[in-house]
């Protein structure tokens, strides 16, 4: 009978060891629980950018264009931005007339990595400003980018769905795209 009281303690000593524990790592969660991480300060960014690009159809060839770009960052991760300026496609001959267009332009930034490396989705019309060409096109832009506190790097693709283009067998067709790099300042308002 004496070793059935032994083992009643035992055991009862265990149980009571393994409580002892679980009340410890519940004091320990809620230490970690107490520590909130400090709200991001959301607001208004500004940014002025040059761009330069190639055009992936023909007549044009390269594509030079500045802007200015309004974000609103929602939170350390998500940003949505308005963009405008004034961008160029030049002609591969001589006998072509350039386009200049301004582009008006709404998009959302996610940071992915590092709070640094982005990706970014934009859409919106580009008014066609030169050479008796009065059509507006939709613009739909994807890009990835690099941005710090002041500088914001960026490579992107660009289709204009309305502007003219020369298909293969020399006819005309709708739809430019362009690949294009930005290289931005930037700073907090």
């Amino acid at each position: 009978m004496k070793i059935t009281g032994k083992i009643k303690t035992v055991f009862a000593l265990a149980i009571a060891m393994l409580f002892a524990s679980n009340v410890e790592a519940q004091e320990t969660k809620e230490v970690i629980e107490v520590k909130e991480v400090p709200n991001y300060d959301q607001g208004f960014r500004l940014g002025f950018g040059l761009n330069g690009g190639y055009s992936v159809d023909d007549p044009y060839k390269l594509a030079l264009g500045a802007d200015a770009r309004l974000q609103y960052d929602l939170s350390k991760r998500y940003s949505v931005t308005l963009t405008t300026g004034f961008n160029n496609l030049f002609v591969s001959k001589a006998d072509g007339d350039d386009l200049g267009f301004i582009p008006v332009k709404a998009g959302f930034k996610a940071f992915v990595w590092n709070d640094q490396f982005y990706v970014m989705g934009e859409a919106g019309a580009g008014f066609a400003v030169t050479n008796d060409y009065n059509q507006t096109s939709l613009i739909l832009a994807p890009s990835i980018g690099y941005a710090t506190k002041y500088i914001d790097l960026s490579l992107r693709y660009e289709h204009y769905s309305d502007f003219p283009r020369v298909n293969n067998n020399g006819t005309l067709g709708e739809g430019v795209g362009q690949i294009g790099v930005r290289v931005a300042y930037g700073f907090k308002l």
